[in-house]
């Protein structure tokens, strides 16, 4: 069996629901507390054995190479005021994994850069993640879709369990449970609502994929907006080979709204050892002044 050791991650959106936040700034980068989203992305790969990661973006997205690229002067600087801890986390960004960066080519839609990444994936099974979507748990998101992939050899897609309301937000999993906390897909309904499927069962972000993914995506026309949906291809995967989903244990944050994004910093801020407390201590104050 092929271990998983690379990875995708899909940086090439404009932000929409962001703008004009990310009129010029990428969403990927955008601060969580103390570091832009999309490093947590890393570190979830790199805490998975993932050890290549293909990051697509777009030309106006630079800063997303940038930041994962080694920077000489500041590492003097660094250096030379005895910063020793901050040289250290700084010198680490940038050798956490193999980075490789493709521009993105083709329609607009999350699932032409998955196909743009063919030719750093190969032949080989590979992981996907949007990255601006954020899974804290005490076991990483990934690795639990890498273990259901190992028992199955079949895609794997993230699942989460969603309200009433998460029938409005996200796509819906209807299929059937195989064993504790994995489902063998049956159908991927977008955004139904809670009138139309029995499931409450999210897709969010995450994915373990096989490379044929590659030819349903060639052959999987464009969808809603005139966009390449990766999830239609996984749907057309469906139909020829079993595509399995992994009920996973922790806390989703999606940054990609402001409210997201604004809870996100709040919940994170509030486990960060060295601000919680402050933090904590004015959030009491601000509900007493409500």
């Amino acid at each position: 069996m092929k271990q998983i050791t690379k990875a995708v991650i899909p940086a090439a959106g404009f932000g929409t629901r962001l703008l004009p936040l990310t009129k010029a700034q990428p969403k990927e980068l955008l601060p969580v507390v103390d570091k832009p989203a999309i490093q947590y992305i890393v570190e979830e790969m790199v805490a998975s054995g993932i050890r290549t990661i293909i990051i697509v973006t777009t030309g106006d997205k630079s800063a997303i190479e940038d930041h994962f690229d080694i920077n000489p002067h500041l590492e003097e600087y660094l250096e030379r005021n005895g910063k020793i801890e901050l040289l250290a986390m700084i010198r680490r960004i940038s050798q956490m994994a193999d980075f490789i960066f493709i521009r993105q080519k083709g329609p607009y839609g999350n699932g032409t850069p998955v196909l743009n990444a063919r030719v750093a994936i190969g032949d080989e099974p590979f992981a996907v993640i949007w990255g601006d979507d954020i899974v804290e748990g005490a076991k990483p998101r990934l690795k639990q879709l890498i273990e259901v992939y190992y028992r199955y050899e079949s895609p794997v897609l993230t699942a989460y369990p969603v309200d009433d309301e998460g029938t409005k937000k996200y796509g819906i999993i209807e299929g059937e449970e195989i064993e504790p906390g994995v489902f063998r897909v049956r159908d991927i309904v977008e955004k139904p609502g809670p009138e139309k499927t029995s499931s409450r069962i999210a897709s969010i972000g995450g994915y373990i994929l096989t490379p044929d993914i590659f030819q349903a995506l060639e052959k999987t026309p464009l969808g809603k907006n005139n966009e390449l949906w990766l999830v239609d291809a996984i749907f057309n995967l469906a139909k020829r080979r079993p595509v399995y989903a992994c009920m996973i244990k922790g806390v989703h944050y999606d940054i990609g709204s402001r409210i997201g994004w604004l809870k996100t910093n709040i919940e994170l801020g509030l486990k960060n050892k060295e601000i919680s407390v402050e933090l904590r201590n004015y959030l009491k104050e601000i509900v007493n002044k409500i």
